[in-house]
């Protein structure tokens, strides 16, 4: 049936097109389903999950599933991406989590219909983003958790229909004003980070409502605003929205203090470790 899903065999696969499916699961398969077949096979499928496999590679030809909505890579050894990707015009749902991504592919901003993009547990930083990676102005939500971030760039303010942004254990020093522009924000996840204080613009911001959510534990908080986490995140928002706070916040800022130092060790994280010599 159309709503049907497909696990591995190849034979399986070859199938596809005659049964009229437009998902596709291949869990635990070889990369063979990558092949010839699966090109001239699987070209009008709708979804494709090839999670917990062991590809270390997205082949170029992945660009010819043009009417593909949902993909999901997630947990597995893949190292970099096609520039091709970005040609997927219909492209909803992207998962990369728990992969071992150091860079994102020229143009990869060029995904016209991409709501949701999860990057997270990778190797990427804020030098791993192509220019165009802002352009991608239809998120609804962006997780990019467990990364290597130390500055948020200041173009996320373009993201403007952003609900969720997860930034959970990277290494940021720092968010910047243009966070305040997210105004259909609904989560923020900053915890486990190396922050001191908030940009006051985050004060435009709604986070402290029933269905808002806003995690910021385990941060290096300066003393004031450290003490308003103690009364509650209602009070945080409140503080930083003061004349007060607004003053010390940019006494911060031109006195240009030494970040604190990195606390997460991050050279054991599975995406830093060697493949095994069989994969290579």
């Amino acid at each position: 049936g159309e709503t049907g899903r497909v696990r591995c065999s190849v034979p399986v696969l070859q199938g596809v097109r005659a049964a009229g499916v437009r998902s596709a699961e291949a869990c635990g398969c070889t990369p063979i389903v990558l092949g010839a077949t699966f090109r001239v096979t699987l070209s009008h499928i709708t979804q494709l999950v090839l999670s917990h496999n062991k590809l270390t590679m997205v082949p170029p030809n992945i660009a010819e599933l043009k009417n593909l909505e949902v993909l999901n890579f997630f947990n597995n050894q893949i190292e970099e991406l096609p520039t091709q990707i970005s040609s997927l015009q219909k492209l909803k749902h992207l998962n990369l989590g728990m992969n071992r991504l150091n860079t994102l592919p020229r143009g990869f901003g060029s995904l016209p219909a991409l709501e949701v993009l999860d990057l997270t547990y990778n190797n990427l930083s804020e030098n791993s983003l192509p220019g165009n990676f802002f352009y991608l102005t239809t998120l609804r939500a962006l997780y990019l958790s467990d990364n290597d971030f130390e500055i948020l760039p200041p173009d996320i303010g373009k993201l403007t229909k952003l609900q969720i942004l997860s930034l959970r254990d990277n290494d940021l020093i720092s968010l910047p004003k243009e966070i305040g522009e997210l105004t259909q924000l609904k989560e923020l996840h900053i915890q486990g980070n190396r922050l001191t204080v908030l940009p006051p613009e985050l004060g435009n911001l709604d986070l402290t409502g029933q269905k808002q959510v806003f995690k910021a534990e385990n941060n290096p908080w300066v003393t004031p605003i450290a003490d308003q986490f103690q009364l509650g995140v209602s009070h945080v928002f409140e503080y930083i929205r003061s004349e007060t706070y607004k003053y010390l916040y940019g006494r911060h800022m031109q006195a240009n203090p030494e970040p604190p130092k990195k606390n997460n060790d991050k050279s054991k994280k599975i995406s830093r470790k060697p493949l095994a010599a069989k994969n290579r």
